[in-house]
Order: C-alpha cells, then structure tokens, then sequence
C-alpha cells in the first residue's frame, strides 16, 4: 500500500470510528478523539472550546433526551494533505411517542490524530439568520 493510500485510509477509519463512537453512545470514546482546545460548532451556531464545555454540550444527547439517536452515513470526502474530512449523514431519532430524522453535515479538522474542530450543519426549513452586529462583536462577520 501507497504511503498516500495509507495516509486516506487512516482519515477515513478516524472519521467513521469517531462517528460510530456516537452510534455506540460512548461519550468517553467520542470524547477521547478531541484535542483539549478543540472546537465544536454546532448546528445553531453555537460554539464551545475546549474538552469541558465540548462534553457539556453532548450530555443531554448521551443522557438519552432526544431519544436513541443514530448517525447513518451517506457521503464522505477527505483531503488528507490538509487534514480535513466533511461527512454527510442522516440522524434518526427515536423515542417513544416520536420518530423522526433530519439530514447534516459535519466538517472535520484532524492535526496528529486528534480532531481539533467540528462544524455541524443541518437541512432546515428556515435558516439560522444572525445579526450583523453581534457577530461582528465576536469577530465573526466576513471581511469585506
């Protein structure tokens, strides 16, 4: 095996076992794939730094408040040389008095084995519209 094929082959196991350590609810396991200054973005724009506040924001999902939830993987592209894979997946939910799934995205940023950012994005009937002002505030706004 190529060195190059090795290097995709590698990126491609890390990105389905990080995902499949969500399927085997296992915050632990997931929670083993971060850097300690990771950043995770999630689907509302809301952004945690860091191991601790990462965690945080999985705890209802691994405590079973949306019910057992799945990650089912549709599409996947790498780019090994920068260290960076988007998955597409569908997510069911199931609980007992409601089914249901909706489709996303993750973007991953691997450095040295360890996943230093994870951007979530999901199909929606109406968009996450935020205001200039307070992303501007956060540094966030688009250069002109």
């Amino acid at each position: 095996m190529s060195e190059e094929l090795a290097a995709r082959t590698d990126l491609e196991n890390l990105v389905i076992d990080f995902t499949e350590a969500f399927n085997r609810e296992d915050i632990d396991e997931v929670m083993s794939y971060f850097a300690d200054d990771a950043i995770y973005d999630e689907f509302n724009d809301i952004r945690h730094v860091g191991g601790d506040a990462i965690r945080a924001a999985f705890v209802p999902q691994f405590a079973g408040e949306y019910g057992r939830m799945r990650f089912h993987t549709e599409d996947l592209f790498l780019d090994v040389d920068a260290g960076k894979a988007m998955i597409r997946w569908v997510l069911t939910l199931e609980q007992d008095n409601r089914q249901g799934a909706y489709r996303g995205l993750d973007i991953l940023h691997f450095e040295d084995g360890k996943l230093t950012e994870k951007h979530t994005y999901c199909k929606a009937k109406i968009p996450f519209i935020r205001k200039k002002k307070e992303m501007a505030e956060e540094g966030r706004w688009p250069a002109s």
